[in-house]
């Protein structure tokens, strides 16, 4: 298990129910990912971390709504509530997550002109993380996915940890999807057709 890390993506009080961008069963996936902690030697955590004026939030573009979307520099880029704000209580990890077992948190989406869905890279697709930098250092060639938002920052993480060919798990019932559209099959096909293996 020393190569393998499970990566626990975005567990914080605003995408859990009663939260900014509350996803349905949110805080279901707490027991279990807990429980999950024990089996890896390497827990990594990440975290949604926007100053209040970040660009992708709706309330920063006149007369448009939140799951409208926009032209940013690097393509088209979906609007949101004001969600995950630096220094809030929505952006800290659910109080029943077990953070002491987290090696490293990756904090993503504090630069206001760019969001940051992936564990991975930015959305120009091109500034890193440094995660698979440090995963690479660490001798970590496997890591196991958990968190929300599946058809989201899950699925953005698995493809692009895939990219960076790193081998992929995807565990279902420790993630929760908002669904947008047809969104989470959409990304659970596009995960697969990338090699990930879905569980």
């Amino acid at each position: 298990m020393a190569e393998e890390a499970l990566v626990v993506v975005d567990v914080q009080n605003d995408f859990c129910p009663g939260g900014a961008l509350g996803v349905e069963g949110g805080h279901d996936i707490v027991p279990i990912i807990n429980q999950l902690m024990g089996e890896f030697e390497h827990v990594i955590l990440t975290q949604d971390w926007h100053p209040a004026d970040h660009s992708s939030f709706a309330s920063q573009h006149p007369g448009k709504a939140p799951f409208e979307t926009v032209q940013m520099p690097y393509g088209e880029q979906k609007l949101w509530p004001d969600h995950c704000v630096q220094g809030t209580h929505g952006a800290e990890f659910h109080p029943d997550l077990v953070t002491t077992r987290a090696e490293l948190i990756i904090r993503k989406g504090y630069h206001r002109e760019i969001d940051s869905y992936s564990a991975f890279f930015e959305n120009d697709r091109t500034t890193p993380t440094g995660l698979a930098g440090y995963l690479r250092e660490r001798g970590i060639s496997r890591i196991t996915l958990a968190g929300i938002a599946t058809d989201f920052c899950v699925a953005y993480s698995a493809l692009d940890a895939r990219s960076h060919g790193f081998n992929v798990t995807v565990l279902l019932e420790a993630c929760r999807g908002i669904d947008l559209n047809g969104s989470l099959d959409a990304m659970i096909r596009q995960m697969r057709d990338a090699g990930t293996t879905i569980r």
